[in-house]
């Protein structure tokens, strides 16, 4: 199991949210550095983001939920063309960072 995995549901719909781009960037040197990015599968989950060695250290992250493009392909207005969800990794535990979704509002947590 990777790392770092996430799962959207748009609460909207009561459904997964598939096919939303998602990006994951590390802080360095107060700069934000891309790792990797991908897409939700049809259960709205990023299971492996393929990060490559030495893996996540210790630091602060970030994941970029490209929302306006899901919503736009519903034909629905959304406020968040982006969600940003900024974090910090201490130890080499797994991290599960999941977002519940709609076209004007959202809620994050530490998942397990």
């Amino acid at each position: 199991m990777s790392k770092l995995t996430t799962h959207i549901l748009d609460t909207s719909l009561g459904k997964p949210a598939e096919g939303v781009s998602v990006l994951l960037e590390h802080e360095s040197n107060g700069e934000w550095k891309k790792i990797s990015e991908s897409v939700t599968n049809a259960d709205g989950r990023i299971s492996d983001f393929h990060i490559s060695d030495p893996g996540m250290t210790t630091g602060n992250y970030r994941l970029v939920f490209y929302t306006e493009d899901y919503f736009n392909k519903q034909n629905k207005k959304s406020f968040y063309p982006r969600i940003t969800v900024e974090f910090s990794v201490a130890d080499q535990s797994h991290y599960h960072v999941p977002l519940l979704l709609n076209p004007f509002g959202y809620s994050t947590y530490r998942g397990s």
